[in-house]
């Protein structure tokens, strides 16, 4: 077993701090560059009074964007990170100084410290992640379920980015008794599927008495469980299960936020949605909009707007079909408008008449609605909300994901809502509008790998 130490609050804020400090710095080295040793005093007044300001939405942004997040990053994605959170913050910089009058903190400053920013920053983050993976210790996961669970599982930790949780073993019958001989060489219990009540409460409490950590699947059982409401009656105490609705006030600002970003998005989007119509109409027979019947809260169908991406005629044979992986069907132009969600930008049209909001889950189509009510009888708790633009499923899951995955994903998100993670989401789609992998369709065949060989043939230790 390690020793290393953890990777703990008290680093993260020391991080933060210098983190503030060094974007600081870039700042200066802005005006620095601008104005050499001798800063005009009146341009220089105009940062000093919004420094705290800029410092306070540089730290709010990057927390949003998960900067000081490192157990399931990579290098690119450090860097990727840093650039959008400069961008963002300079943007800030220039809304501030408008709304406060600063008229004179000069804006080739901000192009410099946009660009030295995004140097040191980079370096410096880079810097720690490294340390992050000297210092903080690597998590020994045995996975517990069947062998379907524990084999699925097993691949999502085996990841280039996963560098600080190791399956070691995997459990797949007579759980407590395999758990309880294997406890000492492991520091992280995962149960992957559901398993025998009386079982699963044994390996609780002896991992609870054993103080290892427990991970646990999101599984209709376990979500229910999440943020429940405390009710006390004279010397008894309650659990109240919370429903899977976000509730009416936030709704209302939820509701009132979708309908500002969507005019706000229309107007600034709209010289890119003029080029993208004259691309599909000029480039392919049909309709430049493209209106497809799908289900929203309640159940309710209504009319979704999309540029067109297929050829008019795509389903006329076939019916309805999911999209797949190189879909042959996709025009030229089409490929292109998907890779960058051009394609969706006509949906904002949809947020402000009401069918969707920005955030939620993503609308499917009554057909495929249909087939997943009968196959999972919970698939309807995703229409108690709006149907998103983009979702928690579009930014944590990836788009290839089997309905089973997304619908946990976005009972997940019903169940924690909030503003903020709202605005969390939204800044993570930027991220994956340039990830090849999250615009992929469903893939036409199973992996392979789907089988206990898996395990083998990356040294994990099977126990039946």
């Amino acid at each position: 077993m390690t020793t290393k130490s953890e990777w703990n609050n008290a680093k993260r804020i020391a991080i933060i701090i210098i983190d503030v400090l060094v974007f600081n710095f870039s700042v200066l080295v802005g005006f620095w560059i601008k104005f050499g040793s001798n800063i005009p005093s009146y341009n220089f007044v105009s940062y000093e009074k919004s420094a705290i300001y800029i410092s306070l939405f540089f730290i709010f942004l990057n927390m949003l964007l998960g900067a000081y997040v490192f157990y399931n990053r990579t290098i690119n994605d450090i860097v990727f990170v840093t650039v959008i959170g400069q961008f963002l913050t300079i943007l800030f910089i220039m809304t501030i100084t408008f709304a406060g009058r600063w008229f004179t903190f000069p804006r080739s400053v901000l192009v410099y410290t946009f660009i030295v920013g995004i140097i040191l920053l980079s370096l410096w983050r880079i810097l720690v992640y490294f340390l992050y993976l000297k210092v903080s210790s690597i998590k020994k996961v045995v996975i517990i379920g069947t062998e379907e669970s524990v084999v699925s599982a097993a691949q999502n930790f085996i990841s280039h980015k996963n560098k600080k949780h190791q399956v070691t073993k995997v459990i797949v019958d007579h759980y407590y008794e395999n758990l309880v001989k294997q406890l000492d060489e492991i520091d992280i219990v995962y149960i992957s599927s559901h398993i025998d009540e009386n079982e699963k409460f044994k390996i609780y409490k002896l991992v609870t008495k054993a103080e290892k950590k427990l991970f646990l699947n999101t599984s209709f059982e376990n979500l229910i469980m999440l943020k429940p409401n405390m009710m006390n009656f004279e010397d008894e105490s309650i659990i109240e299960v919370s429903d899977f609705r976000i509730k009416g006030e936030d709704n209302f600002m939820k509701r009132l936020f979708d309908i500002i970003l969507s005019f706000v998005l229309l107007v600034i989007a709209s010289p890119l949605m003029l080029i993208a119509a004259i691309l599909v109409k000029v480039t392919s027979p049909g309709p430049v909009i493209y209106k497809q019947t799908r289900i929203t809260l309640d159940q309710k169908e209504f009319p979704i707007l999309k540029f067109r991406t297929m050829s008019a005629t795509a389903e006329a044979k076939s019916g309805p079909v999911l999209s797949t992986s190189n879909d042959a069907r996709v025009t030229a132009v089409g490929k292109y408008l998907r890779a960058l969600r051009i394609d969706e930008l006509p949906q904002l049209i949809n947020v402000i008449r009401g069918d969707m909001a920005i955030v939620g889950p993503r609308p499917e189509r009554p057909f495929f609605v249909d087939q997943f009510n009968s196959e999972n009888p919970q698939y309807y708790l995703r229409h108690n909300v709006r149907a998103g633009i983009t979702g928690y499923a579009q930014v944590y899951g990836k788009y290839a994901s089997d309905y089973n995955s997304k619908l946990n994903f976005d009972l997940l998100y019903i169940k924690n809502y909030s503003l903020l993670l709202d605005l969390k989401i939204l800044l993570q789609t930027i991220k994956i509008l340039f990830d090849k992998v999250s615009s992929q369709g469903v893939e036409e065949v199973e992996r392979s790998t789907k089988d206990l060989s898996f395990l083998s043939e990356n040294k994990i230790e099977l126990f039946k």
